[in-house]
């Protein structure tokens, strides 16, 4: 289930999104909103490039606090910032909730995460 959800509201989500919210430009907003998946580039700069118990979200470069705090800046921005904004923090969402599904299954396998604090505060309120 949790590899169905992950890719569903990194491929789907952005697409039904863009459909309901942008349905005069629904098409190019979607393939905006999928582009930022590019944003996995930095998985290229980890060793090894994928790690199936590795938490992205806080450790890769483009995945960071600061990089999050870029993307919510593009929010606030004109067309097209905006919605590269929204796709990056989608993504930092769908990471960051692929995480909460690691950390539950096996807290250990997060021990030196980055993210260990926010996931265990997270965590605490939901489950």
């Amino acid at each position: 289930m949790q590899t169905f959800i992950h890719y569903f509201l990194h491929f789907g989500f952005p697409v039904i999104l863009a459909y309901l919210f942008f349905r005069k430009n629904w098409k190019k907003v979607a393939l905006i909103l999928l582009a930022t998946m590019l944003v996995d580039v930095d998985h290229l700069l980890a060793t090894p490039i994928f790690d199936p118990n590795r938490c992205s979200f806080g450790f890769h470069i483009f995945h960071s606090y600061y990089a999050i705090g870029l993307y919510v800046i593009l929010l606030f921005l004109k067309r097209p910032y905006n919605i590269i904004g929204l796709g990056l923090l989608l993504h930092m969402l769908t990471d960051f909730i692929d995480c909460l599904f690691m950390y539950n299954a096996c807290n250990s396998c997060l021990e030196n995460a980055p993210a260990k604090g926010l996931l265990e505060s997270i965590s605490k309120l939901f489950f």
